[in-house]
């Protein structure tokens, strides 16, 4: 289908379309947001890396304690990519979590993250990720949502940041303010062209900073929904529903849907240096079964696990999803995520080349 009549037929969607956030209906109960707390104090004042040793075990933000064993994609295989753990949750174990990574960011860098559907989603507080932007010197850039939501314009949606809070700690860029610009897609299963934000060339590098959480539609959200869902413009998100065809974003086929966010963030990815010019940190707290779309999502019944980075998205997406089928109380998360097939985002972004399911593990307190 050519862009011009995908357009056609999105708008169309959406002006007949859905009036939920991400298509979910109603929470089962409304949040009240605290901000990410810090591991107990006991072994977590001065986190260091484990250097590769021998453990057994790691120790959750919350103290439950999750033996490697159970880490179902965990490895020792030297060729696989690295994730690293903290059990902290807080802004200085954060910055440690990301300078373990090793990587330089290059020119202008974007800091990709979710600004947070009022009133009272788990988006990342911006006390928590304030001092790793300023060590980025990075701008924080969100695209328009596909849904009637608060963020759904440019101006409401830079609205939102500010009562949020993220203006306070730097520029925020809404890319597709100006409209969109196409990716290619090689060799993805269901895309062939992805439509981001006009302004995502604006910049070198991208760090991108997700909430792990559950999503009515994906299943889950984490590293690999940022940069596909979160970094495709209002059309590209509609593109990315709709499995590519431009049909209803809302009653789109479900494993279409899936395969077309991990395409979409292998152009992204295939757009920065084939992966050299972008990271990830996933964050593990307030592990709803709802996302950050959805402005009152259910309460969580899982305790806060820690923080996670990675130079791929599909290892630290993966090693988050172990941690949670690893983890006690995870039975509503596992079922929102089982029931959406979200695993298959995982299957299909190994499949065509975005990054690896197997993962090395290296804690970040010994």
């Amino acid at each position: 289908m050519k862009r011009r009549d995908f357009l056609k037929l999105s708008a169309a969607a959406v002006l007949g379309g859905a009036a939920a956030a991400c298509g979910a209906a109603p929470a089962a109960s409304a949040s009240s947001v605290q901000a990410a707390s810090p591991a107990p104090s006991a072994g977590s004042a001065s986190p260091a890396s484990s250097g590769g040793a021998d453990t057994t075990s790691l120790t959750t933000n919350e103290g439950d304690v999750i033996a490697l064993t159970d880490l179902q994609h965990r490895t020792q295989d030297a060729a696989a990519p690295v994730v690293y753990f903290t059990r902290e949750i807080s802004a200085a174990a954060l910055v440690r979590a990301y300078e373990a990574l090793g990587w330089t960011p290059s020119g202008r860098v974007a800091v990709k993250l979710s600004t947070g559907e009022p009133p009272a989603s788990n988006y990342l507080r911006p006390e928590l990720v304030a001092d790793l932007i300023h060590q980025l010197d990075g701008t924080i850039v969100e695209c328009n949502t596909a849904y009637s939501g608060a963020r759904s314009s440019t101006e409401e949606h830079y609205q939102v940041a500010r009562e949020h809070g993220f203006a306070d700690i730097a520029t925020v860029q809404i890319q597709d303010k100006n409209g969109s610009m196409t990716l290619p897609v090689e060799g993805g299963a269901r895309l062939q062209e992805n439509y981001v934000g006009a302004a995502f060339a604006d910049y070198d590098s991208y760090v991108v900073l997700s909430h792990f959480k559950g999503h009515a539609m994906a299943g889950y959200g984490g590293a690999i929904k940022n940069i596909s869902i979160g970094l495709g413009s209002w059309e590209g998100k509609q593109w990315i529903h709709s499995g590519g065809t431009g049909g209803s974003m809302w009653s789109g086929e479900q494993d279409a849907f899936l395969e077309a966010m991990g395409d979409a963030g292998k152009s992204v990815s295939d757009a920065l240096g084939h992966g050299a010019h972008i990271v990830y940190l996933n964050v593990m707290n307030r592990l709803s079964v709802d996302c950050d779309c959805d402005g009152n999502p259910a309460e969580p019944e899982m305790a806060d696990i820690g923080i996670l980075a990675s130079a791929d998205p599909v290892a630290l997406d993966q090693a988050c999803i172990d941690l949670v089928y690893a983890a006690p109380n995870h039975q509503a998360l596992a079922q929102r995520i089982e029931s959406r097939n979200g695993i298959h985002t995982l299957e299909n972004a190994q499949a065509i080349g975005l990054g690896s399911r197997s993962y090395r593990l290296e804690l970040l307190e010994g």
